[in-house]
């Protein structure tokens, strides 16, 4: 088929979207998600002020739809919440998508009650579990597509579903809001790394809908950014089960930001195993740090600092001793390793 080109007669009633965004974001943005922060460019625009429940309203969302959408565009760096004194939202900085950075703001009126921007990142209440009434239960159950998703359920499971677990499957549905789709790709998951206990089930579907998954493209999406990099640390430093997000900041902070490679970060764990049974992503972190400062960029780097230090030891004078008492208060004070570890996690 031919080629063509598209125009427009009159441009003067018009909302530019950044190029970047397009090609970037839009692909893995839910459609509340875009049509929340498209709202927001032409409210902009027009210079008018909007809130929560009037975006809510516009879209036939709910409100916990609407914030869960500029969670997502915050977390994505495309813009910034902003609070009063009473912890009410009462502006949104809409950043620039290639710099990061803009004077534009759109006055929110201060409605909707929020918690403060780092507590509204990390906070989990609007996830906790209800209890559901057996009337619930039942009235969920009569659902045709619930039917088939409970018959799915139990076909990946390999048995009856118990009423506590189809009241978790409620729970995906009701109270995260995911498709049939989502829930049948969540529990497909799971039981392919071998989990078919239901309170990981769940700790994986709080997770994904604190990450404003809505999709199971998202949530594959998601799956593999953690199965090629966070899961391996955690299997390094011995650690198993869901890594929690401070976890997974310390893999993305190592691999995204100090730009070390798979081996070194590999390596800095060994190390952490061999030193301390505590702490160990915080441990790792000092080791790696360092490296970063010492300008490490491959394995041969780590083995140059190891030999320098090497031989900074043995060049230092050896400290001669009396009797026994004096060399028992010399190896306390200087080879103190619980205290040593202390030092390091302070730092």
């Amino acid at each position: 088929m031919s080629r063509f080109k598209i125009y427009q007669e009159n441009c003067s009633d018009v909302t530019v979207v950044s190029n970047l965004f397009i090609d970037e974001y839009m692909k893995d943005a839910n459609d509340a998600q875009l049509k929340i922060y498209l709202y927001l460019l032409r409210v902009m625009g027009a210079g008018h002020s909007t809130s929560v429940s009037d975006i809510a309203d516009q879209f036939n969302h709910t409100e916990k739809d609407v914030v869960r959408a500029l969670k997502y565009w915050e977390k994505n760096h495309l813009l910034t919440l902003e609070y009063d004194d009473t912890k009410n939202l009462s502006g949104i900085r809409l950043l620039d998508v290639s710099k990061r950075s803009s004077d534009d703001v759109v006055s929110l009126a201060p409605v909707v009650q929020l918690p403060p921007k780092q507590e509204a990142l990390d906070a989990k209440p609007a996830f906790s579990k209800p209890s559901y009434s057996l009337d619930q239960l039942k009235e969920f159950q009569n659902k045709e597509e619930t039917a088939q998703l409970l018959f799915v359920a139990e076909q990946y499971i390999g048995r009856p579903l118990s009423p506590s677990e189809i009241k978790t499957i409620l729970f995906f549905a009701d109270r995260l809001h995911f498709s049939e789709d989502l829930i049948d790709y969540l529990i497909q998951y799971c039981v392919d790394k071998g989990k078919k206990d239901f309170r990981y089930i769940e700790k994986v579907a709080i997770s994904w809908a604190g990450e404003g998954i809505t999709t199971p493209k998202q949530a594959a999406k998601f799956a593999v950014k953690y199965e090629k990099s966070v899961y391996d640390v955690m299997k390094a430093l011995g650690k198993s089960g869901i890594p929690t997000k401070a976890e997974a900041d310390y893999v993305m902070k190592w691999s995204k930001t100090y730009g070390f490679t798979k081996d070194i970060i590999l390596e800095a764990c060994n190390r952490t195993v061999m030193a301390t049974d505590n702490h160990r992503f915080e441990y790792a972190d000092s080791i790696l740090s360092s490296w970063h400062k010492k300008q490490v960029h491959h394995k041969s780097d780590i083995k140059a600092l190891d030999e320098a230090y090497a031989k900074s030891k043995s060049a230092a004078p050896k400290p001669r001793f009396k009797n026994t008492d004096q060399f028992s208060q010399f190896m306390h004070s200087e080879y103190d390793f619980d205290a040593l570890e202390k030092e390091i996690l302070s730092n």
